[in-house]
């Protein structure tokens, strides 16, 4: 049966508060699962918790400070990036986007616009602008330093269920949240170069002129670690392990994902992580392949998920308690 939605001014059923954001529901018990009438989550009598001082190093992943610390121990690399989204224009992100996407708004695709509000009130984080750009691309970016702004693949919301929407825009807010904005966009624009039609740009022959080859094979490197942190993040917001678990079952097998059994792909997850730390020939070419992506493997991503949630430390946040500097 599809999912059946009910606005507050319906006279019959049960009223319900939406745990997320907090709308007032009218529901009938006709056995469909209920959704919020504003931002399109399922309606649920179960807490939601908000953490208004959560600090970043509660949930960061060591990979990512570890990353991070080696980075930033390169002479100038903070004054270079600097002088980098100085020279290309922090304003141009929003002019390009502003011109070639959907802005979203409270009158423009609300039920995404709520669902960037879940994700902002949930971590404490002022709201960012949100795009969502025509691209058959599965993906989404946060770039900017001052004013970040979000920007949502076509192709990425158009496969995935309410839930893994919010998992995606929390993923993106966890990267203004953790801080990671003046790298993560430089990493980005680093990444974008790569493509065999820009790499012949003006602005190509700029960003080696300013980044040595040791700031950007760092950058790099942290980028790809710093994802897993906000990942954690997109779990704080949505708290359901599963919804980030089937969110990258659909990274790997797209529209397939329908066919896949879920708890299979969780085991395939924890097979993987256990070859990767028993196994030097795995782990060689894990970490050798993985060295030329944007992002980890969605697998591997899944049983680090997994491993923080059975540590503890995720329960712990939720309780109200300080996850130790190891998780």
């Amino acid at each position: 049966m599809a999912d059946i939605e009910f606005t507050p001014d319906t006279s019959e059923g049960t009223p319900m508060r939406c745990r997320y954001c907090g709308q007032l529901n009218q529901t009938r018990g006709d056995g469909g699962q209920p959704k919020c009438g504003r931002c399109r989550l399922p309606l649920s009598d179960k807490p939601h918790k908000k953490f208004a001082d959560l600090d970043k190093h509660e949930y960061v992943h060591p990979a990512d400070s570890r990353a991070l610390a080696a980075l930033r121990t390169i002479p100038g690399i903070d004054s270079a990036l600097k002088k980098l989204l100085e020279v290309t224009g922090e304003s141009a992100i929003r002019v390009i986007f502003t011109a070639s996407a959907v802005k979203v708004t409270p009158l423009q695709c609300p039920d995404l616009y709520a669902k960037l509000q879940i994700a902002c009130t949930t971590l404490g984080v002022d709201m960012p602008e949100l795009f969502v750009q025509q691209n058959p691309v599965v993906n989404a970016f946060t770039g900017g330093v001052k004013h970040p702004v979000i920007v949502l693949h076509s192709a990425l919301i158009e496969r995935l269920t309410d839930e893994e929407t919010l998992a995606v825009i929390a993923h993106e807010v966890g990267h203004i949240h953790a801080e990671h904005v003046l790298y993560i966009t430089a990493a980005r624009l680093l990444e974008a170069l790569a493509n065999v039609a820009l790499a012949a740009a003006p602005i190509a022959a700029l960003v080696t002129q300013i980044l040595s080859g040791t700031m950007r094979a760092a950058l790099l490197a942290w980028a790809r670690r710093a994802e897993l942190s906000c990942d954690r993040a997109a779990l704080l917001v949505t708290q359901d392990a599963d919804v980030i678990g089937r969110t990258m079952m659909k990274l790997c097998g797209g529209t397939f994902a329908s066919k896949v059994d879920y708890e299979q792909f969780l085991q395939q997850a924890r097979d993987f992580q256990k070859n990767y730390d028993e196994k030097a020939l795995d782990r060689f070419w894990a970490d050798i392949i993985a060295s030329g992506l944007t992002h980890p493997f969605p697998v591997w991503r899944v049983s680090e998920i997994l491993k923080w949630v059975e540590s503890g430390e995720y329960q712990r946040l939720l309780d109200g308690e300080a996850a130790s500097a190891a998780a």
